[in-house]
């Protein structure tokens, strides 16, 4: 069986840490755990294939920016014939407080245009998602340039130990059903 990892971003250096990246971040985790060999360019996004002894599973970071990340996706799930039950979106979600993640199995974008373009692209909303706090703005300050900006310093320390459990989470769904992670993360 093959399972893929998706962890949305923007790429460039411009963007390597702010709020928006952290699902690229969770997928550059897991490349330094498993050893993975370097990422492949192809379908507007950048993955790598590792074989576990769980099966196979790609691990990918879209390169269409945010708002597009559909565009990337579909096309690599369609070319591995992975069906969506075998996938896991990781993305930054303003409604959650910094340094916690919520797993679900379903569910709406809730605002967020790089999952809307995931749902539009995949025709379903029941896909595995792993939704990492990043915390609301302070009045005032737009959310574009909120997510689009590093965590603040007292933040960092936070959001790097739930990036590992966040991959730790990726990591635990390789050979448990994703059910069965979702009631050993969820509240973390």
């Amino acid at each position: 069986m093959t399972k893929m990892i998706i962890g949305l971003g923007n790429p460039g250096k411009q963007y390597e840490n702010t709020r928006h990246n952290v699902g690229f971040r969770v997928v550059d985790e897991l490349c330094d755990r498993f050893g993975a060999p370097a990422m492949q360019s192809k379908f507007n996004g950048m993955y790598t294939i590792l074989h576990r002894p769980e099966g196979k599973v790609i691990l990918v970071k879209p390169l269409t920016y945010m708002n597009l990340s559909g565009e990337c996706v579909r096309p690599l799930m369609d070319y591995y014939e992975i069906d969506s039950d075998e996938i896991v979106v990781i993305y930054d979600d303003l409604d959650l407080s910094p340094g916690s993640i919520r797993l679900r199995q379903k569910g709406s974008a809730g605002g967020h245009n790089g999952m809307k373009s995931l749902l539009a692209h995949l025709g379903t909303d029941k896909f595995n998602r792993i939704r990492i706090g990043v915390g609301r703005p302070a009045s005032g300050i737009k959310v574009s340039d909120y997510v689009l900006s590093p965590f603040y310093k007292e933040e960092a320390s936070v959001m790097a130990d739930i990036i590992k459990k966040s991959a730790s989470a990726c990591e635990a769904w390789l050979d448990k059903p994703f059910i069965d992670v979702m009631n050993n993360f969820n509240g973390i």
